[in-house]
């Protein structure tokens, strides 16, 4: 384990009052740096009154376990342990949510965000020329050179979508390098996801405007510990993020995310009834039901690993959720033809009477799916 860090005339605690600044760093299996992390933030924050909240998402590797003996010996560190949570943006959303500090930072602890700049958007937010500061990969002086060039170019992708698609004027809408007012945060928390890994981009976009955005260049660093924990649901996160914003978040990113996989669910059901009608020769209805439980337990498991994988079901408990999950979707057809029918005895459109139809199965599955298969418990 890390050497303890022991409070002394150069390390002294500071819980005798309100931290002035709280940083908010989310975690999952980085024992191998907060440490470090800490160390640095003490030289860089030499002079404020500032706490560092280590959010974790219940590390296999124990990171939790290190940050309580930091906070034993230091009462600058505060540890949040979330059991059956995921997620960066939900860690940001509590870690800021439970300090009274009025500024707020966010930073990897991964070590490749610079924490030297912390002082000089803290001295922005302290001087009333902004309400959010952004650490800008993409503005002169910034750079994001750790980059390999597949990570460059979805990074550059993503930067353009938000921009055109969601006017976010900013030049590095998806830094996850930001400090914020917080009772500014406050006003917009309500109304952000706590899916996904952008939340410098949920922000900025349900602020529509309303935030006084300034951006300070910054060099990305190399990654010295652990593994990068981007991968491919990152990419459905930011288009879920995308569209929920587009919508003015009439619908959650949980919901599109549910109903993109449903999506996929047809053509899985397609396949598993042609199968068993040219390769096992079965009758239609026997080839039909065939394809519909194939159908349904791809969904399970699309949506128990990517829509509600913060709340994953493991073990015994995946059997129960699948017997359950059937249930809900055949309840969930009933609904849907019969409102189906309903649409069509009034307007005999049958495409139209087919949407509506799908798209009461699809809030329907979505509803029960949330209160009986993955309920929080």
């Amino acid at each position: 384990m890390n050497e303890a860090i022991r409070p002394g005339p150069e390390n002294p605690p500071q819980a005798t009052s309100t931290p002035h600044l709280a940083v908010i760093v989310p975690t999952f299996n980085e024992r191998d740096n907060v440490t470090t992390l800490f160390r640095r933030l003490e030289a860089a924050l030499a002079g404020v009154s500032w706490e560092v909240i280590f959010v974790d998402d219940n590390s296999p590797d124990g990171t939790w376990d290190v940050v309580r003996a930091m906070a034993r010996e230091d009462s600058r560190v505060r540890c949040i342990r979330r059991i059956g949570r995921r997620g960066l943006s939900g860690a940001c959303i509590e870690g800021i949510l439970a300090s009274s500090a009025p500024y707020a930072a966010v930073i990897d602890a991964d070590l490749q965000h610079d924490e030297r700049q912390l002082p000089k958007m803290l001295a922005l937010l302290q001087g009333g020329e902004a309400d959010l500061v952004v650490g800008s990969r993409y503005i002169a002086g910034g750079s994001a050179e750790s980059f390999d060039k597949q990570r460059a170019g979805i990074s550059a992708l993503a930067t353009e979508v938000a921009k055109r698609v969601l006017r976010v004027k900013i030049a590095d809408p998806m830094s996850g390098f930001f400090m914020i007012r917080r009772d500014r945060f406050e006003q917009l928390a309500p109304q952000l996801s706590t899916q996904g890994f952008k939340i410098l981009l949920d922000i900025v976009a349900t602020a529509r405007g309303d935030l006084r955005v300034k951006e300070i260049p910054y060099r990305f660093g190399s990654r010295l510990h652990g593994e990068s924990k981007l991968d491919s649901t990152v990419a459905l996160d930011f288009l879920g993020l995308v569209l929920a914003k587009l919508t003015g978040d009439v619908v959650s990113l949980r919901f599109l995310l549910f109903a993109m996989v449903g999506s996929t669910g047809l053509l899985v059901h397609l396949a598993a009834l042609f199968v068993a009608l040219e390769v096992f020769g079965l009758p239609f209805p026997e080839a039909q039901a065939c394809g519909a439980l194939v159908a349904m337990t791809s969904n399970f498991i699309l949506n128990n690993f990517l829509t509600y994988r913060d709340q994953r079901l493991k073990g015994f408990s995946i059997l129960r959720g699948l017997l359950l999950f059937y249930l809900v979707c055949s309840v969930g057809l009933f609904a849907n033809v019969g409102v189906a029918f309903s649409v069509y005895d009034q307007e005999p459109i049958w495409w139209l009477a087919g949407a509506a139809g799908a798209l009461m199965g699809v809030v329907w599955n979505y509803a029960m799916s949330g209160l009986f298969v993955w309920r929080k418990r």
